[in-house]
């Protein structure tokens, strides 16, 4: 860190937020992770919301092309990624036209001027140079060619153009590290890691970085510094972590507590191809993974695995879950457990593959053919990805059912603090494995609490049985077109998704436990509700908060709880889904605030509709 003397104030902050945005290829996700690292070593809170180009290459310059990285950090709890910036890093016009919104008033705004060239203005859609006009008044703008002070700095290392291009990002990385009084050397860490074979590039960001440490010395638009205080956190080991990676920590802790091999088979597609990356990495674990031909032939791969007595999982979005829905059928009518992760983005069809959507509700509970009913279990930030997932695993072998488990873009590459659970607290799985059939076996005899059949692995004497999508006849599990056993085994099929509520928490409402307003929140949207919820109760309104974490089976009590207010809201990432269900199930009424933007709410967004509701101003 710089040991130049200054004469600059240091103010204290609670929370702040921060968006690094730019053009595909400026590094913006890099310097994001970067400064997120940073902070969770440093001790804040917080949670991040990375947001990419829908194309893979969107035209240089182009809005399309925008890439963002906004974090928000805190001496506090927090619960969203933040609503009003109070630094943009805009690295070119683009990026300033699409956010620049977002910023508040005497907020600080960074830019590279290297970027900011007439051909650039004409390729964002400004009319006007918003450097020489009065657009960008309101703000604290700290605007320099970082580019050329880059060059200086790498000058002496013959580097060539498009090198110390691309080492511009540390510049705007470096200069927020010292706006907020952070230590670098996280920063110098992970390029020594990182490049370890390239030290050319390794010297060349050092140096970057430490250039734009320093230049902070030298603006005068900004005065201050600002330091967040570290969180109180729980006793415990810490660390930071995104959404898709806390579902692969989640599958390999639900194969080790029951006690089988895992295997994961999967096709790639947006967001949830890093979940067969970090389990692919995990082969040491035991892990068996497969990139299948296509989505079909996935969850055909993952349902035999659970055939031979493996915990079969595999991962897709909205698009591959259609192609896997007469698998999944299968998997119904064979009573396997089976874990099918749906990572939700922008539909329908090919949509918005990197923006998030919770649109896949109803297919979940819905999408298949004939009476099909399987359990589903929603995540409902990234940290709380691991623990859903292991729910999802859980109750896919102790019920001998699959489970789907939503997921969303927004939480799988976002990221938050997770505390490391000790493996050794975490609760045994007990699957229904049986390896010896004593007298006569039935394969759809069931356990009178949980409604699972035995788990009978092939090429065992004794327990041969019958498997494929026709109906099968109750205890034998004999071919069968009879009528009363079709109506039998239907009716069994649904007792088995109702066993499933014995076994789970009953919900808990946050605030009180009646009055005017309960807000109903599933998935990602937890965050921003709780946060708004929050907000309300602080200007003394009667306003409370439920999460659904099981959506099918529901907790016993949603019912109950549902019926001691006077108003419902729903917020959702879809056209009401949640609502649809619950109007179905429980006769209530609710109001939806529903939005299909490709993002997530803001708090601001969900308040103002309490206060619409309340009647308040």
């Amino acid at each position: 860190m710089s040991t130049k003397e200054s004469n600059k104030k240091i103010e204290n902050l609670e929370v702040v937020t921060i968006r690094f945005a730019g053009d595909s290829g400026d590094g913006m996700q890099l310097t994001g992770n970067q400064f997120t690292d940073n902070t969770a070593i440093f001790g804040n809170d917080l949670a991040t919301f990375p947001d990419f180009p829908a194309e893979i290459r969107a035209p240089a310059g182009t809005l399309a092309g925008v890439s963002s990285f906004q974090l928000q950090f805190s001496s506090e709890d927090v619960n969203t990624p933040g609503d009003e910036l109070d630094v943009l890093v805009a690295m070119n016009p683009a990026a300033l036209k699409v956010h620049l919104k977002d910023l508040k008033d005497n907020g600080i705004l960074i830019i590279n001027e290297a970027n900011y060239t007439k051909r650039n203005f004409k390729l964002a859609g400004w009319e006007e140079n918003p450097l020489e006009d009065d657009t960008l008044k309101p703000y604290r703008l700290i605007n320099e060619n970082m580019t050329k002070l880059v060059s200086f700095a790498l000058e002496d290392m013959g580097l060539g153009a498009k090198v110390v291009s691309r080492s511009t990002n540390m510049f705007a990385l470096g200069l927020v590290y010292w706006l907020y009084e952070r230590d670098f050397n996280t920063t110098i860490n992970f390029l020594t890691k990182k490049f370890k074979n390239k030290p050319e590039i390794i010297e060349a960001n050092t140096r970057a970085l430490k250039a734009g440490y320093n230049y902070g010395d030298t603006i005068e638009v900004v005065k201050t510094t600002y330091k967040v205080p570290q969180a109180e956190f729980k006793p415990g080991k810490y660390r930071n972590i995104m959404g898709n990676d806390a579902t692969v920590l989640g599958l390999l802790a639900a194969a080790e507590k029951a006690g089988i091999d895992l295997f994961f088979a999967g096709y790639p597609i947006t967001p949830a191809s890093n979940i067969l990356h970090g389990l692919a990495a995990r082969q040491s674990f035991g892990v068996k993974t497969f990139q299948a031909e296509d989505e079909i032939a996935a969850i055909c791969c993952s349902l035999g695995a659970a055939f031979v007595g493996d915990l079969g999982v595999t991962a897709s979005s909205g698009p591959g879950i259609a192609l896997k829905g007469e698998a999944l059928g299968l998997a119904i009518m064979t009573e396997l457990p089976l874990v099918v992760i749906n990572v939700q983005r922008g539909g329908p069809s090919t949509g918005l593959p990197t923006k998030t959507e919770q649109s896949d509700l109803l297919q979940a509970m819905y999408g298949r053919n004939g009476e099909a009913p399987l359990a589903i279990v929603s995540a409902g930030s990234p940290s709380d990805c691991f623990d859903a997932t292991f729910e999802a695993c859980r109750i896919a072998l102790e019920h001998m059912i699959p489970v789907i488990l939503l997921t969303d873009g927004y939480i799988a590459n976002g990221s938050e603090p997770w505390k490391i659970p000790n493996l050794n607290e975490l609760p045994e799985i007990k699957n229904n494995l049986v390896t010896d059939s004593g007298k006569e076996f039935y394969p759809y005899k069931r356990d009178e609490k949980t409604m699972a059949r035995p788990w009978a692995i092939p090429g065992v004497p004794g327990l041969e049985h019958r498997i494929g999508g026709l109906e099968k006849e109750d205890q034998t599990g004999n071919v069968s077109y009879d009528s009363i056993n079709h109506q039998n085994m239907t009716d069994i099929r649904q007792k088995k998704i109702d066993a499933i509520a014995e076994s789970i928490p009953m919900v808990e409402t946050y605030g009180d436990k009646s009055g005017s307003l309960l807000l109903v929140s599933w998935g990602g949207t937890s965050g921003s509700v709780r946060s708004a919820v929050d907000k309300a109760r602080a200007n003394k309104l009667s306003v409370s908060h439920i999460h659904l974490k099981y959506i099918n089976p529901f907790p016993k009590n949603l019912g109950e709880v549902l019926l001691k207010f006077e108003n419902i809201l729903i917020p959702e990432l879809n056209s009401g889904q949640l609502s649809v269900i619950l109007r179905n199930k429980f006769l209530v009424d609710s109001i939806g605030l529903n939005k299909v933007e490709g993002k997530p709410f803001s708090t601001g967004e969900i308040y103002n509709k309490i206060l619409n509701i309340l009647g308040k101003k």
